[in-house]
C-alpha cells in the first residue's frame, strides 16, 4: 500500500468535510428558513440563484470524496490504471487550486489543501 496516496485520500475527505460544514455555517444558514436546501434571496440572488449555489456548493465535496475514493484504491492498484488516474486527479486538484487562489487571493484556505493533494499526487504519477 502506498501511504502517501493514502494519506492524499484522507485528505480529500477531510477537505470535504470542512467545505460543506463550514459553508452551512458561514454562508448558507444567513439564507435558510426552513428545511435543507437554502432558499431565501439574497439579493442581488433570486431564491433560485441561491438554491443553486447551495447545491453546487455541495457538489462540490461530492466530487471531492469521489477523488478520494480513487485516490485511496489507487493506493493499492496496478500500474496502467494508477498512472492514468493520478494524472487526471493531479490536473484536477492542481487546476482547482489555482482557481481558488487567483479566484480568492488566497483569502480561502481550499487552495492550500487542493494544492497538497496535487502535490502528493504528482509525487506518484
Amino acid at each position: 500500500m502506498n501511504t502517501a496516496l493514502m494519506t492524499a485520500g484522507l485528505l480529500m475527505i477531510g477537505i470535504g468535510a470542512i467545505h460543506s460544514s463550514l459553508g452551512e455555517w458561514l454562508i448558507f444558514r444567513h439564507v435558510r428558513a426552513r428545511g435543507v436546501a437554502a432558499h431565501l434571496p439574497a439579493p442581488p440572488l433570486a431564491e433560485r440563484h441561491v438554491r443553486i449555489l447551495w447545491a453546487t456548493w455541495h457538489i462540490v465535496t461530492v466530487m471531492g470524496w469521489m477523488i478520494a475514493a480513487v485516490l485511496i484504491r489507487v493506493s493499492r492498484s496496478d500500474a496502467d490504471l494508477r498512472s492514468f488516474l493520478l494524472d487526471a486527479i493531479f490536473v484536477a486538484t492542481a487546476a482547482s487550486a489555482v482557481l481558488v487562489l487567483l479566484g480568492t487571493r488566497g483569502r480561502h484556505p481550499g487552495w492550500i489543501g487542493l494544492g497538497l493533494v496535487a502535490a502528493i499526487t504528482l509525487a506518484f504519477t
